[in-house]
């Protein structure tokens, strides 16, 4: 396809790593592509934001290396601008702080001898019943029940899910374990033991565990680095970006994406037409839904309003402390914030000097007091950092937040009737592919929604050269 072929565009509704490495795989082969993002800067759920004179990342945000073609992409476009780190998180518990993700040994040192025994009790049964009577659990609960047994379930899982997700694991499907939850590395030990005698865990009940070992990639401006970098050489390579802009109408005539209708959102502009051959929708489910001109049919809105994300907000703070951690980030299950991280840690500039950053992390509802940044959310905050030995609230010279209001799909109990009916509508729609962490309502890390991304490319440019539709 020749590059100057205006009646084949690409356009691609929302500007994080997933539709910024599909524009970047789309403009590199000539194809004429356009970005549509809403915010003003690009990036998604790995944004970085200067405030004041530092940058602070809406969460940990490091490159992988894990998909070597991508790595190698993403190391020539940052050039010097990368920093290698070594791995190193820790998680709260038992009193005391260990190496993420928990090992056996660290997880023996935090049970009394009575509730171990219990514990590896249970997963031998659990185990032992999933090998002579398989059963499919109905919800998150019995899929952890199916995974762990009951008595590791109730210890480990049960109220911290609750607190994290503001709902019980009966209120949510068992997928969510499968697609989400990775598999709790201190209980492999145990597993490996009973696989020598022929108990064997059935493959996909789990997402794999975290490594213990492993080189990050990050830079001294944070995770702003990686897209703007990408975003720099979809411009140099023809490609058209459009921050600040919001998709009001997806156009579909004839079962295909005809053209996408915005507008300036920081300016009000007029709205304006994007002619497209060929759509891909990084965006939420239930945003692409809402934007389709003529209306998608009631039944089809209605299960995308049933589809809910869990929001986060981050509250960024400059400290008056060179160091507050000894590590990357530490996970916690007993406080307000789930995870605190402290970039200087990973290579990050603070200015000045002998200060350093914090991003603490937590999910919460739009409009609740730490989505507000309320005195009483911030209080405790502050308690718990102090009662963690963090840093003291007087250290604390400013506080930013961030907010994204859709941070986690949320697979709720019962939700797959109303995914399936949205994947089937879009699906009836030949050139337009919804996918990434939002448009597929999914959970890919950082390096997996790049993949996306660009697979998503791939078919796009197979579609416009007048290939199948693998996709669909």
């Amino acid at each position: 396809m020749a590059a100057n072929d205006e009646r084949k565009r690409v356009v691609i509704l929302g500007g994080g790593v997933c539709g910024l490495y599909a524009a970047r795989i789309l403009a590199r082969q000539g194809v004429p592509v356009t970005v549509v993002e809403k915010e003003d800067i690009f990036g998604g759920l790995a944004l970085s934001r200067k405030c004041g004179n530092n940058f602070y990342d809406q969460g940990v945000h490091m490159l992988h290396a894990y998909d070597k073609a991508i790595f190698e992409d993403c190391r020539e476009m940052m050039g010097s601008e990368r920093v290698e780190v070594n791995l190193d998180a820790r998680i709260r518990w038992a009193e005391g702080y260990y190496r993420y993700p928990l090992q056996f040994g660290d997880m023996i040192r935090g049970m009394d001898t009575l509730t171990l025994g219990q514990c590896v009790l249970g997963l031998f049964f659990a185990q032992l019943r999933n090998r002579v009577a398989p059963w499919e659990p109905r919800d998150c609960e019995e899929a952890l029940i199916q995974l762990y047994g009951r008595p590791l379930y109730a210890f480990f899982f049960k109220e911290f899910t609750t607190r994290y997700w503001g709902m019980p694991p009966t209120m949510m499907s068992a997928q969510f374990v499968r697609r989400k939850m990775p598999r709790l590395t201190a209980v492999d030990a145990i597993k490996k033991v009973l696989a020598m005698v022929g108990i064997k865990e059935k493959p996909g009940r789990s997402v794999e565990s975290a490594l213990l070992e492993e080189t990050l990639h990050y830079s001294q401006t944070g995770a702003e680095t990686l897209p703007r970098a990408i975003a720099g050489r979809i411009e140099r390579d023809g490609g058209v970006l459009y921050p600040s802009h919001l998709p009001e109408a997806v156009v579909v005539e004839g079962g295909r994406v005809r053209a996408v209708r915005c507008r300036n959102i920081a300016t009000r502009g007029d709205l304006f037409e994007i002619p497209c051959d060929y759509c891909i929708s990084t965006i939420p489910l239930p945003s692409i839904i809402a934007t389709l001109e003529p209306a998608a049919p009631p039944e089809i809105t209605g299960a995308a309003a049933k589809l809910r994300h869990l929001p986060i907000v981050i509250y960024g703070m400059l400290v008056r402390k060179e160091r507050a951690l000894d590590c990357l980030y530490v996970y916690y299950r007993e406080r307000i914030f789930h995870r605190v991280g402290e970039p200087k840690n990973a290579g990050l500039k603070v200015d000045p000097p002998d200060h350093t950053v914090l991003i603490v992390e937590m999910t919460c509802q739009e409009g609740d007091a730490k989505w507000n940044g309320e005195d009483s959310a911030k209080e405790a905050v502050f308690t718990d950092l102090e009662a963690e030995g963090v840093c003291r609230r007087e250290e604390i010279e400013e506080i930013h937040i961030l907010r994204n209001c859709h941070g986690y799909p949320v697979f709720d109990f019962g939700y797959e009737p109303y995914h399936e009916k949205i994947v089937g509508h879009l699906a009836t729609i030949g050139n337009l592919d919804s996918t990434g962490r939002q448009g597929g309502f999914c959970f890919p890390n950082m390096h997996s929604a790049m993949r996306m991304g660009a697979d998503a490319a791939e078919k796009g440019i197979e579609y416009l050269a007048g290939g199948s539709r693998a996709h669909k």
